[in-house]
This record gives C-alpha cells, structure tokens and sequence, in this order.
C-alpha cells in the first residue's frame, strides 16, 4: 500500500511539473504568447530539485522497509536525470534542432 501511495504522490508531482508549470507561467492574448521564460525555468529547476530531494530524504530517513527504499531511490533517479537533462537543455549543451527539422519536412510532405 505504501509503495502505491509513492507511485501516485510521484507520478502526481511529474505531471505537475510537466504540464502545470507551463501552463502557469505563461499568457496568451490572442495569437500572443506572452510569458517568463526565467520564471518557466526557475520552476521547473526547482521543482525537480525538490522531487529529487524528497524521495532521497524519504528512502534514506523515512521508508523503512527495502522495497519501498529502493522504489524512492528509482524515482530520485528518475527526478535527477530529468534534472540533468533540463539543465542540459536551458544551457545549450543538449538542442533538439535536428527534430524541428526533421518534423518541418515531416510536414512539408503531409
């Protein structure tokens, strides 16, 4: 039953991050997107660090049994990786340009 309430409080905080951070921080009037994209990543930053934090201080203070341990442990990974790699991306060492160019000729046939 623990192991379940991990799963839905993490996978509730992921969605939160994925999709109720950016739909927060921005605006649209129209066709215009107004909106903070400092603020859009301080958040995101933020929010995956906190994830990252909660479940190793749960797997290492907290859970006590071994099963539920490790699932914190894998979820901090989980929440580290994608930590890595947002930061990755907000830096410039990681670009997804060639998937915009692949998607633009993508379309330009259909």
């Amino acid at each position: 039953m623990f192991r379940f309430l991990i799963k839905c409080a993490n996978c509730a905080f992921l969605v939160l991050v994925v999709v109720g951070i950016p739909a927060i921080t921005h605006v649209q009037f129209r066709s215009i997107l107004i909106g903070s994209a400092p603020t859009l990543q301080l958040l995101s930053f933020w929010s995956l660090a906190l994830a990252l934090a909660l479940n190793a201080g749960a797997a290492s203070f907290v859970v006590k049994s071994r099963k539920d341990r490790m699932l914190c442990w894998e979820w901090a990974a989980v929440y580290g990786v994608l930590l890595f790699a947002y930061s990755a991306f907000v830096l410039g060492y990681l670009s997804f340009d060639w998937l915009k160019r692949f998607l633009l000729r993508l379309q330009h046939y259909f």
